[in-house]
């Protein structure tokens, strides 16, 4: 059984904030400042001793590259606001040109703290029998083997170059990593700088033989110095220095773009020249070369980081060695639900028998794909349809529906293009379902399209059946191993009818009068919010029990968050998982009393987004309104996209989600972080020696309530048994 303490314990009391005001802009965090927060728990995870030490290296590495896509998108935009002179401030009242200096401050010590992180795992490693080694610790046979390595497998790829008035500086693509060099001919001294850009398709890390069963690896630029003299004979190196640049990389369409795919891919090679938004560059870069560069790529002192340590961090990822199971997190295995096997894999007569909900990556997603693939080879399914935001290069999904259509059923594929740097990607699978022979539509030009829906029609006797899938994330079989996201299954036949009513309001644009059961943004899903909002308020006024259970990605939208501070003064209690953004000051006195939030950083990305109302019963409870949407509560999801917010009835699918999901992460303290006042996040408290339970361990565990068939009679652990 999860335990109950955290319902049973009075809320703690709720602090001042006598410096801050909270009838103005005060009563929001800064997005930016909160999302650089959220990269420091990631950080602070490859510094959890209870972390084994290549998953931590793994964290890093993912500090690093959420850094980076911060600065080319976020940074970016502000400071493209910024000048054009745009002073107009965020909800928190910051204008651009103030939130980039708190930015910039901020990242910087984000930035040296990441370089510290690695120090310290490489001593780790190195007591692991993991070497990252320098020059002068090679070995003549080392030597040997790299000399081969470099001929064969680098020499072929690179491509030096001069840099004087015949040789123009070249143009460096958005995270390209290069070296440049200054070199002194040996016969007259004459002196030549240089550029060696480092090809992406190289591995950062070479590996090296090993005898004693030890890894051992030598950076990439460190063989590249060695070999100087095989790319520039005839001269020594004077000087040198690595840098690499971020550009700016969000896309701008034409909105009244006459041929949308043909705009996007014009947009993408806009995209790899976007302005240089950073720099960074060795710390003991000879003071020519750093002032050329800098030049050359119009970049400016603020925007230039220094590095004492390793460039481009997320690269640190190859040592994350499958080799070491010992310094990985256990081996585990999806489980394909007990009520599929039941009926013999048959996905169709599964969610016949009743509705199901399955909990990635603890029940397999290959379920999502054999319930396409299914469609796609059964005779009695004449239509399907599907939605595509991001997915895999190799996609399993969209071969069925390939497959589908050449097989003759109609096939409808919603695929977005603005799925951020997944565009180009987007743009190869609509070719390739249109070479197959299935509709491809882009939706709106103004408005991603980010719901998750697939239907399936399929002909049972003389009626058709409509066989419907909503998702809380994307239909990517890769990511889905490590995002933990909830897939819904109904044949219910209202919910099939709002499906269908979306797809045909994506392909013909005209938006449908109601929707039975679903609630979708940019219309009512916001309002609906808010609505409920009240509602749970007016329980608490009423003196009913009065309570919202709410997990997501980020929340951020003004509205929302001054809607659940009035049900917090009327004294409704919230409790909300975040992972990530939050603009949502909790535990403030006369402000947000009855609200408190945390946030889960551990083995699997919390991606999944759930809302439950006490609807004046308190949570948790039979008689609670449960819903799970594609949509996190910022302003763009609930303003400029197509979400779906779907609500579930079904009294088991509703129990696994409020009494095994929610109450998990609720009970949560091994990977938790609480939100205080103040906008930061502090880890939970766990006593020594005390059990902290861990919501992921126990999901591994422990099977979904609603996937359970004929094997699974005994007990299935949940906060309060209210399945029917």
């Amino acid at each position: 059984m999860i335990s109950a303490d955290f319902l049973h314990t009075e809320v703690p009391p709720a602090r001042e904030l006598p410096d801050v005001d909270l009838a103005g802009p005060g009563r929001f965090v800064n997005r930016e400042l909160s999302w650089l927060s959220f990269n420091w728990r990631v950080l602070e995870e490859a510094e959890n001793p209870r972390v084994p030490l290549l998953e931590r290296l793994r964290f890093l590495s993912i500090s690093s590259a959420n850094l980076d896509e911060f600065y080319t998108v976020r940074v970016a935009g502000l400071r493209e606001l910024t000048r054009e002179g745009r002073t107009a401030p965020a909800a928190d009242g910051l204008s651009p040109a103030e939130q980039l200096v708190l930015i910039d401050e901020e990242a910087r010590r984000l930035m040296a703290r990441q370089q510290d992180t690695l120090s310290d795992l490489q001593n780790q490693m190195r007591e692991a029998g993991i070497f990252v080694l320098k020059q002068d610790e090679l070995t003549d046979r080392d030597q040997e083997f790299l000399a081969d390595v470099f001929l064969y497998k680098v020499f072929p790829v690179l491509s030096p170059l001069a840099v004087d008035p015949a040789h123009p500086f070249p143009f460096i693509p958005n995270m390209g990593f290069s070296f440049a060099l200054m070199l002194e001919r040996r016969r007259d001294r004459r002196v030549l700088r240089a550029l060696l850009p480092i090809p992406q398709q190289i591995d950062r890390f070479i590996a090296l033989p090993s005898e004693d069963g030890t890894n051992r690896f030598l950076p990439l630029e460190e063989l590249l110095l060695l070999n100087i003299h095989q790319l520039f004979p005839g001269y020594r190196t004077t000087g040198s220095c690595t840098f690499r640049v971020l550009r700016d990389s969000d896309l701008e369409v034409e909105e009244e773009a006459e041929d949308l795919v043909r705009e996007f891919e014009t947009a993408l090679k806009r995209r790899r020249r976007g302005e240089v938004v950073r720099m960074k560059i060795s710390a003991d870069a000879p003071q020519s070369l750093r002032s050329i560069i800098m030049h050359e790529l119009d970049v400016k002192p603020e925007e230039v980081i220094e590095v004492d340590g390793l460039i481009g961090m997320s690269d640190v990822k190859e040592l994350v060695l499958d080799s070491r199971p010992d310094l990985l997190w256990p081996a585990f295995s999806p489980r394909v639900p007990e009520r599929v096997q039941d009926h013999d894999n048959d996905m169709f007569a599964a969610i016949r028998q009743k509705d199901m909900l399955l909990h990635h990556p603890y029940e397999t997603f290959d379920m999502v794909v054999r319930f396409l693939q299914q469609a796609a080879q059964d005779p009695d399914v004449v239509a399907i349809k599907q939605t595509l935001y991001r997915t895999s290069k190799n996609s399993p999904i969209v071969e069925a529906l390939c497959d589908a259509a050449e097989e003759g059923k109609s096939v409808t594929a919603l695929v977005e293009l603005k799925a951020r740097f997944d565009e180009a990607a987007n743009i190869r699978q609509s070719r390739r379902l249109e070479r197959s022979g299935a509709h491809v539509v882009y939706g709106f030009v103004d408005w991603k399209t980010h719901a998750k829906i697939s239907t399936v029609v399929r002909r049972e006797g003389d009626q058709l059946v409509t066989y419907t899938h909503y998702g809380t994330g994307n239909y990517h079989p890769i990511t889905a191993r490590i995002y933990t996201d909830l897939s819904f299954f109904t044949c219910d036949a209202a919910l099939g009818r709002d499906a269908t009513k979306v797809f045909n309001y994506l392909s013909g644009y005209a938006q449908p009068d109601s929707l039975e059961n679903l609630k979708i943004s940019p219309h009512w899903l916001k309002d609906f919010l808010l609505d409920q909002f009240e509602a749970e308020a007016e329980h608490a006024r009423a003196g009913r029990p009065a309570q919202i259970w709410a997990k997501m990605n980020s929340l951020i939208d003004p509205d929302i968050i001054d809607g659940l501070y009035r049900a917090s003064q009327a004294g409704v209690r919230i409790d909300l998982v975040i992972r990530g953004i939050c603009g949502l000051r909790p535990a403030v006195a006369g402000l947000s009393d009855n609200i408190r939030i945390k946030s889960i950083v551990g083995r699997y990305l919390e991606h999944s987004r759930i809302v439950c109302f006490g609807n004046g019963h308190g949570l948790p409870s039979k008689k609670s309104r449960v819903f799970i949407s594609s949509a996190d509560w910022m302003g763009r999801n609930l303003n400029r996209r197509v979400e779906t917010l779907v609500e579930i009835t079904n009294a088991t699918v509703r129990a696994q989600i409020v009494s095994q999901i929610m109450a998990a992460n609720l009970a949560d303290q091994a990977q938790s972080w609480v939100m205080q006042p103040e906008g930061h996040f502090t880890r939970a408290e766990v006593a020594p020696g005390e059990f902290a339970f861990n919501c992921h361990r126990f999901f591994m565990e422990n099977p979904s309530l609603s996937g359970r068939g004929s094997a699974g009679a005994g007990d299935v652990p949940v906060l309060t048994h209210d399945a029917e």
